[in-house]
């Protein structure tokens, strides 16, 4: 048949541009006497077609359409029957009064025409709601263990459809599922598997019996072998088992299976299992390189895949397959070239770095960018396994930077070398030059900030910093706005650290307040004005030392000092400092935890949406503005009656305690819940905001208000906690309670409130400078002797968790086989005090630490240095 040209521009897509009004239209053809089957197979296609196109028909539009197409189960034509079908299964959920077919759906589901029986049931399945499930219950029983394989499938399939909303009707069908199972056809005893699992999914128990059942007889569908490997990995999680269990006896013995797709699936289970050892991942791993030297791609594209995935985790176990992976670099199928390069810089020895870097060149121009990408990150993480490689590995990243590339290609490279740079000092000087000749050419602007940003930050502590100058000033001459505003940023970072640059810095800065754009010109006014004043203390606030408040909050605070004006200036302390953006949103009116918000633009910190929250609160007002919030401390076992966590809220002179409560009993309604807190220190509780009521399942919260000592070097205390509230039993069917009921109690564990509460972490770039700003005035020093700790990573790891400061300097990663180590902390102490910390650490015995602490304040010098003590 000759295409026309019209279908010929569409790209032979005979549909392309229907139009729903137009076939709507022809839809009445139905209706005519005789049916012509042929045309109205036309006709319905290009009905599934539209809809599953996704256009939308009208509610009326698809039912007129739909009682048309009941007219044609009149013609006995197989190929309109089957279409009709399918008609009735896409109209279901938009047409009206669609069970009008029921009867002659259920005749051709117990008809003799085989042909039609399956569909029939498939469809009428999709038109069955929960009261007319029972009447077609005696016929989907007899379509269950029907002899013809594709009736029974699609009885099987369907019965897991109906059994979402109907579990109770389904499960009284259990008996002739485990007949299906029985079968000799391979897709009918995969179905029964699917509906006895789903059928027994939630009681355990019954789950076991069926695993330990079918594992016990000889199945003959590969795909249920499939399904059961899987049941058997659940369960082995769930019961965190070992490698000395039945299931994973089971699971091993299917890598000697006959069927590949079954092999590979044991291969796979074994591998992704939590606590896998090298000895237990041996066999799996020799399966999969077995598969590396398939003749079929899908079998070698599933084993290179996994080994990739096992490499991330045991690159030593996959070492042995290393030979078979580079015979796979020349594969004519990319993926798989890809994920085996990928895999190689994975589980590679410093002394391959070289030849497989230049295997990769001979084939990074032929894959698309999102291969790209994948090979780029594998790079980056062998530079980082291999350090001292850096030269060659960075030579390579930056050649792929000039060659032709998307955005996301683009930026994997730049990521790379950015996060290499930093974790390499040896690299820093190498990675910044690369970076400066990529700015010269580059047409996204994200990247060239972001580059500028680096530059600013880490070019001025370069040996020589005056060579980076000429790259940042073409960015003022050559660029968009947004990129010549950066650039003017970098500019004054250097002239702020570079004394003997700032005489060329403050030209260029006056040239940059002759620029056409409002935002360039007033950042060169400001940063010229700063840098002209020559002071120190300045230069660290307003230009090395970025804004370190929630801009949300800033907002909110300015909008909160012109509504209620003051004498008192505006005090920036007062602010939020910057958090991590948050998704969810924990705190809610009490009684009821409110529901997650998600926003397009995450801009809302932690403490943006925690202050919003109890500063709706009318018992939880004029406690000043919230300085920090704690992560989530769960105070009683998982599945216990009553399971209650509670979030720590830090306020200028007192603490909030916000407990979010859930009652797992469906026969009690707990009323008027609150949190008894008892300490011996000299914290005072003032109030409690009790949860009116606490329904089965439905969570609430509780608030208990704290003040703290006068003496503010007394900051920590523990207070043991007791869940008070009265209980109403109440029917577990209806959830009515009774009138009367009881007062109770529940012990729950004890909350520690620690100088990190009291502390929010600030970025310092650099470090020295803002030591030497505070001066040695409220300087302590204490020797400690950390008996516990045996390695300098774990004491890092442990301090910085304890003063909840922030690491600087990247002195948080302590270099191998070293001895000694400096860390560097940064934060900020509650009532807006700058807090210093420098740690030398030395390994003896145990760790032996020398830290000194400088703040603005001499409490929170003395608060800081005997924390740890």
């Amino acid at each position: 048949m000759k295409r026309d040209k019209k279908e010929e521009e569409a790209g032979g897509n005979p549909y392309f541009n229907l139009e729903k009004s137009t076939v709507l239209q022809e839809a009445r053809t139905f209706n005519e006497t005789p049916i012509n089957a042929k045309k109205c197979c036309g006709i319905l296609t290009k009905i599934i077609y539209l809809i599953g196109q996704g256009e939308h028909i009208g509610s009326t539009e698809a039912t007129e359409a739909f009682f048309a197409i009941t007219k044609l189960f009149q013609s006995k034509d197989t190929t309109l029957r089957k279409l009709v079908y399918l008609s009735i299964k896409q109209m279901a959920e938009i047409a009206n009064d669609v069970i009008i077919v029921t009867s002659s759906l259920t005749k051709d589901m117990t008809g003799k025409e085989d042909q039609f029986r399956a569909p029939a049931i498939r469809a009428l399945c999709c038109i069955t709601d929960s009261s007319m499930v029972q009447s077609i219950e005696r016929f989907m029983k007899q379509a269950i263990v029907d002899k013809d394989p594709s009736v029974s499938s699609a009885a099987l399939t369907s019965a897991l459809h109906l059994s979402k909303q109907n579990s109770d009707v389904v499960k009284r069908w259990v008996n002739e599922a485990q007949e299906a199972a029985n079968s000799d056809n391979i897709m009918v005893q995969y179905h029964a598997l699917g509906l006895l699992y789903h059928i027994r999914k939630t009681d355990k128990l019954a789950v076991t019996k069926l695993v330990a059942k079918f594992t016990r007889q000889s199945l003959k569908s590969p795909y249920a072998y499939c399904h059961l490997i899987r049941i058997a990995c659940k369960l082995l999680e769930e019961d965190d088992a070992g490698s000395d269990s039945q299931m994973y006896e089971f699971i091993e013995s299917c890598l000697r299976h006959k069927s590949e797709m079954v092999i590979y699936e044991a291969a796979h289970a074994i591998v992704n299992m939590k606590h896998t050892t090298a000895k237990e991942l041996a066999p799996a791993v020799s399966v999969l390189q077995l598969f590396c030297g398939s003749s079929k791609p899908t079998l070698r594209f599933a084993a290179v895949r996994t080994l990739n995935k096992v490499a991330m985790k045991h690159p030593a176990a996959v070492t042995a397959c290393n030979v078979d992976l580079e015979n796979l670099i020349t594969d004519t199928n990319r993926s798989i070239a890809t994920l085996a390069i990928t895999t190689l810089l994975k589980t590679g020895n410093e002394s391959s770095v070289d030849r497989l870097m230049k295997q990769i060149t001979s084939f990074m121009s032929e894959i698309p960018d999102e291969f790209k990408v994948v090979v780029v990150q594998a790079i980056r993480s062998l530079c980082l396994k291999f350090p001292r490689k850096h030269s060659v590995m960075m030579g390579f990243l930056s050649s792929m930077l000039r060659e032709e590339g998307g955005f996301e290609y683009k930026r994997a490279i730049v990521d790379s070398i950015i996060s290499i740079i930093e974790e390499n000092a040896e690299a820093k000087e190498a990675g910044l030059a690369h970076l400066c000749e990529f700015i010269e050419d580059c047409e996204h602007t994200v990247l060239a900030t972001r580059i500028l940003h680096l530059l600013g930050r880490e070019g001025p502590r370069t040996p020589q910093p005056f060579k980076y100058i000429r790259f940042i000033y073409n960015r003022v001459i050559l660029e968009n706005p947004a990129v010549r505003a950066a650039a003017v940023s970098a500019l004054a970072k250097f002239g702020a650290q570079c004394d003997q640059l700032l005489p060329s810095v403050l030209v260029l800065l006056e040239r940059c307040e002759f620029d056409t754009d409002d935002e360039v010109r007033d950042r060169a006014t400001f940063y010229l004005n700063v840098l002209q004043e020559n002071q120190k203390s300045l230069n660290l606030s307003y230009i090395i030392n970025s804004l370190q408040v929630s801009i949300l909050g800033l907002e909110m605070a300015l909008n909160h000092y012109t509504k209620e004006p003051s004498e008192t200036p505006f005090d920036l302390k007062s602010v939020p400092l910057a958090a991590q953006p948050v998704v969810e949103q924990p705190v809610g009116t009490p009684g009821e935890v409110p529901s997650a918000r998600t926003t397009e633009k995450v801009v809302a910190t932690r403490q943006d949406v925690y202050a919003e929250q109890l500063g709706s609160i009318p018992q939880l007002a004029n406690i000043g503005s919230l300085f920090k919030s704690s992560s989530p401390i769960e105070l009683t076992e998982q599945e216990t009656e009553y399971m209650v966590r509670c979030f720590k809220h830090t306020f200028p002179h007192h603490v909030v305690f916000q407990f979010d409560c859930t009652n797992t009993l469906n026969d009690q309604l707990l009323e008027n819940v609150t949190v008894q807190m008892e300490t011996s220190d000299d914290f005072e509780v003032i109030r409690c905001v009790p949860a009116p009521a606490l329904t089965y399942g439905k969570p609430g919260t509780t608030y208990t208000l704290v003040r703290m000592p006068d003496d503010p070097t007394r900051v920590t205390g523990t207070f043991a906690c007791t869940l008070k509230f009265r209980v109403k039993d109440c029917d577990p069917n209806t959830g009515e309670p009774d009138d009367d009921g009881y007062d109770d109690e529940y012990s729950l564990e004890d909350i520690e409130v620690t100088v990190a509460d009291h502390t929010q972490k600030v970025m310092k770039p650099n470090f020295a400078a803002a030591w030497e700003e505070i001066g040695e005035g409220n300087e302590l020093e204490e020797t400690f002797t950390l008996s516990s700790m045996k390695t300098l990573d774990e004491a890092v790891k442990k301090i910085i968790e304890f003063l909840g400061l922030q690491p600087c300097e990247r002195s948080d990663k302590v270099p191998e086989g070293k001895n000694a180590h400096t860390l560097f902390l940064a934060g900020v102490y509650r009532g807006g005090h700058d807090v210093l910390v420098r740690s030398k650490l030395a390994v003896t015995e145990g760790v032996t630490m020398q830290m000194t602490v400088r703040s603005t304040d001499a409490n929170v010098s003395q608060v800081v240095a005997s924390a740890v003590g």
